[in-house]
């Protein structure tokens, strides 16, 4: 049986997204650890569908829902990411090691998705379960209606932060410019703390000095829809 290669490299330059996905899936089904994907072009949808344990390491910039719909992968991506990035991720890991624009970790079910420089408007749109971390700031609506899971931002958040969140909870490590509906800022507990901040420390992110935490203040749970006042609060 020949030897598996540790490492495999593609160059993505004038090849189908398609066809790159492909040679990804092949490498996951024959045991390949790492693929390395060279000049990545900002092209969308690289890195989707893949459901078995293999290590991406993107070079360049991705486009949109990067690493989407994926199961038990660990991704690198070496520059930016447009939007969506995790898109639905199931388990394991995605690093943004740039900025990432609107819907980062938009509904995941597990795993993690780290982005180190500052992440657009609605990060962790109805996230289900997993971890997002921002190490910058944060756009409008992040958290919103966010089922469960944690968000980390160690940055700012603009407005609507959280708005109507189900469960789950957000730590905030700069300013809040306006909470969104039916949640509340409480004090977090010191195990929180401490877990956010091995976290931090495991991807090199600076941690601020103190968080906030957000969470539900569950006013949203039975919403009565004759109560016209609640109606006008929300919208």
């Amino acid at each position: 049986m020949a030897a598996v290669k540790k490492t495999l490299s593609i160059d993505c330059v004038g090849k189908p997204t398609r066809e790159i996905n492909a040679f990804i899936r092949q490498a996951a089904d024959d045991g390949v650890p790492v693929v390395e994907l060279l000049n990545p072009q900002a092209r969308h949808n690289l890195g989707v569908c893949v459901l078995k344990p293999i290590h991406i390491v993107i070079r360049g910039h991705v486009g949109y829902y990067a690493a989407g719909l994926s199961d038990h992968i660990t991704v690198e991506i070496h520059g930016s990411a447009g939007w969506g990035v995790g898109d639905n991720l199931m388990h394991g890991e995605v690093v943004v090691h740039g900025n990432a624009a609107t819907s980062a970790a938009p509904s995941i079910r597990g795993g993690t998705v780290v982005v180190k420089g500052d992440a657009g408007p609605r990060s962790g749109i109805s996230l289900k379960s997993g971890l997002l971390v921002v190490g910058g700031n944060s756009g409008y609506m992040t958290g919103f209606m966010m089922q469960k899971g944690r968000i980390v931002v160690c940055g700012n958040t603009a407005k609507a932060l959280g708005d109507s969140m189900y469960q789950g909870s957000i730590f905030i490590g700069g300013s809040i410019e306006e909470l969104g509906s039916g949640c509340e800022i409480v004090v977090p507990e010191a195990d929180e703390l401490d877990d956010i901040l091995k976290t931090l420390d495991h991807y090199q992110i600076k941690a601020p000095k103190a968080f906030r935490k957000i969470r539900s203040d569950k006013s949203l749970w039975n919403f009565n829809k004759h109560d016209f006042a609640a109606w006008k609060d929300v919208l």
